[in-house]
């Protein structure tokens, strides 16, 4: 079972940081199919300390979807430890540092996947993190900066002496990016090296898959990301129904979530990111998408769901 510091999980599985896709009502929506551990959208740093309106929509929470970990991105630790402070505001259950997001805009920053590169840089935004937070901080990263430089060992220990609670690997490098496979090999190797848990992550597609990337590399947990969008139901063990009819209770949730917890001028722009996802699998999917994408309220989305029963 999945520990970090003093909360043990019902579940292994995590729902991971995905930009645009993590919101409070799909997180929400997770826990209740089953994830242990939800974890927000990346928070930017510099978006605390100023009080960009982005960011300050991304803190939204809720009880019901504790525990939740508040995703942090940055590469100053002086700046890091400043939104530390001001998340321990918001009482997320974690706090984690990312230090694995490959996309240019994050890294040209010298941030996410960047970090892999300066590990002193890297040391010192995680003691400032930890030195500022009121719960267990978590870091994110990958194997390494490319197949010649799987540095994945040498920074998870750098991690943990530094007072990381727990560590995620995903086994793609840097310049792999979201292309090729992972390699859980590294994930082993981490998990032999360190004696804080370990959190498996990349291209888990279902729940049995899951666990036997735990059984392969004694990882104390498994973080799912794309695998999980329009499919909550990677956090089950009996996995994604076939019928539409199975999986229409499940998007209608997703709605009254949205409904519940995003004020009406982002109710749409928020479903449209996931609810084409849930119907891809099924005869006629693209037909019903273009009606999703053509209904010009939220209520006429509402409407269109329910007649698909």
């Amino acid at each position: 079972m999945l520990h970090i510091g003093k909360t043990t999980f019902d579940s292994p599985f995590v729902l991971a940081p995905l930009a645009g896709y993590t919101d409070l009502p799909f997180r929400l929506l997770c826990r209740e199919y089953g994830a242990g551990l939800v974890v927000s959208e990346m928070i930017s740093c510099h978006g605390l300390k100023y009080g960009q309106q982005k960011t300050i929509h991304m803190l939204a929470s809720s009880p019901m979807e504790q525990p939740v970990s508040f995703q942090l991105f940055g590469a100053e630790p002086e700046i890091m430890a400043k939104a530390t402070a001001l998340l321990n505001e918001f009482s997320p259950s974690f706090i984690d540092i990312n230090m694995g997001c490959p996309v240019r805009k994050v890294t040209k920053k010298g941030a996410g996947s960047a970090l892999m590169k300066d590990i002193k840089l890297a040391e010192k935004i995680i003691l400032a993190v930890v030195s500022e937070s009121n719960v267990p901080v978590t870091v994110k990263t990958r194997a390494g900066i490319d197949k010649e430089q799987t540095t994945a060992v040498d920074f998870a220990k750098m991690s943990e002496n530094a007072g990381a609670a727990a560590i995620t690997i995903h086994g793609r490098t840097w310049t792999q990016a979201f292309a090729g496979t992972a390699d859980w090999g590294i994930v082993a190797k981490v998990k032999r090296s360190v004696s804080i848990p370990v959190i498996g992550n990349g291209d888990v597609m279902n729940y049995k898959q899951g666990l036997s990337r735990i059984d392969e590399t004694g990882c104390d947990g498994i973080m799912v990301g794309r695998a999980a969008l329009g499919n909550p139901w990677v956090f089950k063990e009996e996995g994604r129904p076939e019928s539409l009819n199975c999986i229409l209770p499940a998007v209608d949730r997703h709605l009254e979530l949205i409904k519940e917890h995003l004020d009406t001028k982002r109710q749409l722009a928020y479903i449209r990111n996931h609810i084409g996802r849930y119907f891809c699998h099924f005869q006629g999917s693209s037909q019903i998408r273009k009606s999703i994408h053509a209904c010009p309220d939220f209520q006429e989305l509402r409407y269109f769901i329910s007649s698909l029963y």
